[in-house]
C-alpha cells in the first residue's frame, strides 16, 4: 500500500505545504484551529509524517536520547518506565542505549545519539570522563545527570547521594549492634555507584573502631547466583560473621538463599543488607535488610526537567533534585 504524502495531508485539510508542516511540528506561529485541521488530516489518511525532515528548521528532534549502564535487573527498566511516563502526551519519545558500565561505550553511545539531534539527553551517573563531558556539554541540549548526587554536574541532577547511603545503612546496623561484617560485591570498578555505597559504610565503620573481617568481591556483573556463591564461599572461610553487606538486593538476594541452604538463621545470626528496595526483596520468605530509592520517581522527575527546560529555555530552573532512600528491614 502506497504512504500518504505530506501535499495530500497538506491539500485535505485545504493549507499549505508549509503550513501543513508547521502544524505537524507543533510550531506557534500556526493557529489551533488550522493545527487540529491538519492533525484530522493526517490521522483520517494514516500519514505518519519524516521526524528527521520536519526538523530541518528546528535542527532538534522529538527525541529524548537515554543512556543506561544496564538492563539486567529490574532497577534501570523502572527508571526508563518514569522517563516514558513523564513524557506522555508531551510529543517526545525516549530512546536507549546501554552502555554495560563501559566508559568507552557510553561515550560511544551518546556521540551517536548525540547525532540524531535530540531535544534533551539523560545519562546515568557524574563519573563520565572529561572527553564525554566535554561532548555533552557542546552538545547545546538539555543534560539532566540522574541516580547520583556525589560528583559535579553537568546541568540538572536528579539522584540520591550513593556514599551517604552507605553511611546511613552503616549506622543503622551498628545501631542495631552488629559488630563482625562482611562485605560482598561485584564490578565496583565499573559500578562506581555502588564502590562509593562501600565507601561510605566503610568509612562509618571505622568512625565506630569497625571494619570488614572479610570481603568478596568478583569482576563480573551482579546477579543471584553471584551472591549465592560468594556467600556460601565467605561463611565457609569466615562462620561467625553477623552481618553482610552487599552490592545491592539482587546479590543479597543470592546471600539469603545460601544461609537458607546452610542453615544459617537470619537476621537473628546474620543480618543481611543490600541496596535498591526491590519488590523481590519484599516477597522473600525472610526479610533483607535495603536502602529503598525511589527509582520509577527519579525517571519522571528527569522527564518533568526536560519537558520544562524545552519549553522554557531561559528560564531559572530547579538545577538539583535530592532523595534519599529509605532504609528497612532491621531488627
Amino acid at each position: 500500500m502506497r504512504k500518504s504524502t505530506l501535499e495530500e495531508v497538506a491539500a485535505a485539510a485545504g493549507v499549505s505545504k508549509m503550513t501543513a508542516s508547521r502544524a505537524l511540528r507543533g510550531t506557534p506561529d500556526v493557529s489551533s484551529e488550522t493545527r487540529q485541521r491538519v492533525l484530522q488530516a493526517a490521522e483520517q489518511l494514516s500519514y505518519i509524517g519524516n521526524r528527521l525532515a520536519l526538523s530541518l528548521s528546528s535542527q532538534r528532534t522529538n527525541l529524548v536520547a537515554v543512556v543506561v549502564p544496564s538492563m539486567s535487573n529490574i532497577v534501570f527498566p523502572e527508571v526508563l518506565a518514569g522517563i516514558s511516563a513523564g513524557l506522555e502526551g508531551s510529543g517526545m519519545q525516549a530512546v536507549f542505549g546501554i552502555s554495560d558500565y563501559d566508559a568507552a561505550k557510553e561515550r560511544e553511545i551518546i556521540h551517536d545519539m548525540l547525532s540524531w539531534q535530540p531535544s534533551a539527553i539523560i545519562v546515568t551517573g557524574l563519573d563520565q570522563p572529561e572527553e564525554t563531558v566535554r561532548m555533552l556539554k557542546s552538545a547545546g541540549i538539555p543534560v539532566i545527570q540522574v541516580m547520583d548526587l556525589d560528583g559535579d554536574p553537568i546541568d540538572f541532577n536528579v539522584g540520591l547521594s550513593h556514599g551517604r547511603a552507605g553511611e546511613e545503612m552503616a549506622r543503622a546496623l551498628v545501631g542495631a549492634g552488629r559488630k563482625r561484617f562482611g562485605y560482598i560485591g561485584s564490578a565496583l570498578e565499573r559500578d562506581l555507584r555502588a564502590a562509593k555505597r562501600k565507601a561510605g559504610f566503610e568509612k562509618v565503620l571505622k568512625q565506630n573502631g569497625l571494619h570488614f573481617v572479610e570481603q568478596q568481591i568478583d569482576s563480573t556483573f551482579s546477579s543471584i547466583a553471584l551472591g549465592k556463591r560468594l556467600t556460601t564461599t565467605m561463611l565457609a572461610s569466615v562462620p561467625d560473621l553477623d552481618c553482610l553487606y552487599y552490592t545491592n538486593d539482587d546479590m543479597a538476594t543470592g546471600g539469603l538463599f545460601a544461609c537458607m541452604e546452610l542453615g544459617v538463621a537470619v537476621p537473628e545470626k546474620l543480618l543481611i543488607a543490600g541496596f535498591n528496595g526491590l519488590d523481590l526483596a519484599s516477597a522473600l520468605p525472610v526479610r533483607i535488610a535495603t536502602s529503598r530509592s525511589p527509582r520509577r520517581v527519579m525517571g519522571e522527575t528527569a522527564a518533568r526537567l526536560v519537558r520544562e527546560a524545552i519549553a522554557d529555555p531561559d528560564g531559572s530552573h530547579q538545577k538539583t533534585i535530592a532523595f534519599t532512600p529509605e532504609i528497612t528491614g532491621i531488627t
